[in-house]
């Protein structure tokens, strides 16, 4: 365990470092880039707690992105989107390319989860940082729409006025992403000790 902090800690400053040279520190409204600074802390303060809450908030977002990729390889077009950036040549392919941490999260949030154990709360406080993230997003970067703030990813739109498509989108995360992940880890998973 104690390798896997060294290497959390070495991932975090690299990842954060890059990532606000490149991108700039918007771009850490992001939940999937949440969910990176937050899993690495949690490994290495050995939380199960915020662990559980980026598993709950990464495993489906990631695979989902997982699956756009090898899809836009295959076949030369993108499945849902989301991974669009990974050809944008404005950015260096060494940076695009760190996002392949995308295919890395889930196996290692399960094996993590597997030696630290599942915290049910996990589901409540993902829920909590996606509700406050949310509404930030209105206000940073609105014309980048991070995460679905303002369209939702599949039609496009927007689902009514503003309080509206949050309350939404919020829905859809916890009940359609969040809550299933959370069941299925809890079955899956130990529980964490108290």
């Amino acid at each position: 365990m104690k390798l896997l902090r060294v290497g959390a800690a070495l991932w975090l400053v690299t990842f954060v470092s890059v990532y606000a040279w490149v991108y700039g520190a918007a771009n850490f409204v992001r939940l999937c880039d949440i969910a990176v600074i937050l899993t690495c802390l949690a490994i290495m303060r050995g939380s199960a707690l915020l662990l559980s809450s980026q598993a709950v908030s990464s495993l489906v977002v990631d695979i989902t992105w997982d699956l756009d990729l090898v899809w836009r390889l295959a076949l030369g077009h993108h499945l849902i989107g989301g991974t669009e950036y990974m050809w944008d040549p404005r950015y260096p392919l060494w940076v695009r390319l760190m996002s392949l941490f995308h295919v890395a999260w889930p196996p290692l949030l399960v094996l993590t989860l597997r030696r630290l154990g599942y915290d049910r709360r996990g589901f409540a406080l993902q829920s909590a940082i996606a509700a406050v993230v949310l509404v930030a997003s209105r206000f940073v970067l609105p014309g980048e729409n991070l995460n679905f703030a303002f369209r939702d990813p599949f039609f496009h739109r927007a689902w009514g006025p503003a309080p509206v498509h949050l309350a939404l989108t919020f829905a859809f995360l916890a009940g359609v992403v969040y809550w299933p992940t959370h069941r299925a880890l809890q079955r899956l998973l130990p529980a964490a000790h108290a």
